[in-house]
């Protein structure tokens, strides 16, 4: 199959060659230039500018067309690309027993209530320290050795 491909192109690649050489044959003869006098080769170079100039028409008309061809194309494929626009989602808040009924249609039974499988967990009491007289809180904690005790045992009363 590669094989095949690759023939392919190599013969599309001659054809085009021959074609090339045959337009090149039509359009521009073979110049003679041994016995002309300079008025004859000022004629020559005239009349090759001349078929110049019409060639850059030519070429520059082609080139415009194919210009104004693409924007067309450019704009035909915004328009198709506007016309179908994806519409903006949205979020949607469905329950669990809502979204297995949607997944899964008549085969969900039953409720789903996800919370009554959660461990229920009890609140431990924060250890409170004994305040008992806030003067001698006070006291305890003034001076170096109170300031020690608030570091040893990580942040002491307050």
């Amino acid at each position: 199959m590669l094989k095949l491909a690759c023939e392919d192109l190599e013969r599309e690649r001659q054809d085009r060659e021959e074609e090339k050489g045959r337009y090149l044959k039509e359009k521009l003869p073979p110049l003679q230039l041994s016995g002309l006098s300079q008025d004859d080769l000022q004629k020559l170079c005239k009349q090759l500018h001349e078929k110049i100039d019409i060639v850059d028409e030519e070429r520059y008309d082609c080139e415009h067309k194919v210009s104004k061809h693409n924007k067309d194309l450019k704009l035909k494929v915004q328009d198709l690309g506007g016309k179908f626009k994806k519409p903006a989602l949205r979020k949607v808040r469905v329950s669990a027993d809502e979204m297995m009924r949607a997944l899964l249609g008549s085969k969900h039974k039953g409720s789903m209530d996800l919370r009554a499988n959660l461990k229920s967990v009890k609140k431990e009491d924060v250890l409170t320290s004994e305040v008992g007289d806030w003067r001698k809180n006070v006291e305890a904690m003034s001076g170096m050795e109170g300031r020690k005790k608030m570091f040893d045992t990580g942040g002491g009363a307050q």
